[in-house]
């Protein structure tokens, strides 16, 4: 993803684009997650992981799938935002793309 001024930096790490994704489709598989951040596979269960090892995320296994929780009461981590929880993140976002359906609709 390419930004403004032709540099290749975004605003939402992998991290936060991730919890969006999950919170949007708690059944979505790596391989969907990957392409939807437009990493690897292994990027992606890297990035579950390390949510999950975190606690933002709950994985629970069904079958021979995943399911996966969102907790979105969890602090942000950086100590500028730390009073702002994860879900108020993850509805700003979807906010965001509703907007961006009405105009395009």
């Amino acid at each position: 993803m390419r930004g403004q001024s032709g540099t290749s930096w975004v605003f939402l790490t992998n991290h936060a684009r991730a919890l969006y994704f999950i919170a949007e489709n708690p059944e979505i598989r790596i391989r969907e997650l990957a392409d939807a951040l437009d990493v690897t596979e292994r990027a992606s269960q890297t990035i579950v992981n390390d949510l999950v090892d975190a606690h933002y995320v709950t994985r629970t296994r069904v079958g021979r799938r995943n399911r996966y929780t969102v907790r979105p009461e969890m602090p942000m981590r950086h100590p500028l935002v730390r009073d702002v929880q994860i879900g108020e993140l993850i509805d700003l976002i979807a906010g965001a793309r509703d907007v961006r359906s009405l105009r395009a609709g």
